[in-house]
């Protein structure tokens, strides 16, 4: 349960920073230029999908939980897997958080940026598709590799 909790939790912690700090940015922009708002809404949708990201996370490991059978190996396996997820999450929240709002600002002042804002937009979350893909690798293959493991001494 803590690899659950620590995806969605660190994942969602990184969605909200990603989106209140490239937000911040998007209402000081559109004060001088309004009609580029919605232009600059993308580093708050991408910083959104993080939180989507520990999400999937946390389903998939609660569904590969068995209390009868499940080992000490695919626990630690699944709680790796959820903190893989929520802090690189994270990490890719933050990144987007800075690059959103000052990327927006940038923008406003002059258009020619958008291109390269959005080429480190994408970038930053890139870092959080990394964490998804091994976190996920990790969860669905600790059942097969933590398998007799840990057989009792009596057999």
């Amino acid at each position: 349960m803590m690899g659950v909790s620590s995806a969605i939790v660190f994942a969602n912690m990184g969605a909200a920073y990603g989106t209140a700090k490239s937000g911040v940015g998007i209402g000081s922009m559109g004060v001088m230029r309004p009609d580029m708002v919605m232009r600059s809404i993308i580093p708050v949708v991408m910083a959104g999908v993080l939180g989507i990201y520990g999400l999937i996370t946390a389903v998939i490991i609660n569904g590969k939980i068995h209390a009868p059978t499940y080992s000490a190996y695919a626990g630690y396996a699944h709680l790796a897997a959820g903190l893989t997820v929520g802090l690189s999450s994270l990490a890719a929240g933050m990144a987007i958080g800075v690059v959103g709002d000052a990327g927006v600002r940038a923008n406003a002042q002059q258009p020619k940026l958008f291109v390269g804002m959005i080429l480190i937009l994408i970038f930053a979350e890139a870092l959080g598709l990394y964490g998804l893909i091994v976190g996920l690798v990790v969860a669905s293959t600790a059942d097969s590799r933590g398998k007799d493991l840990c057989a009792p001494w009596d057999q």
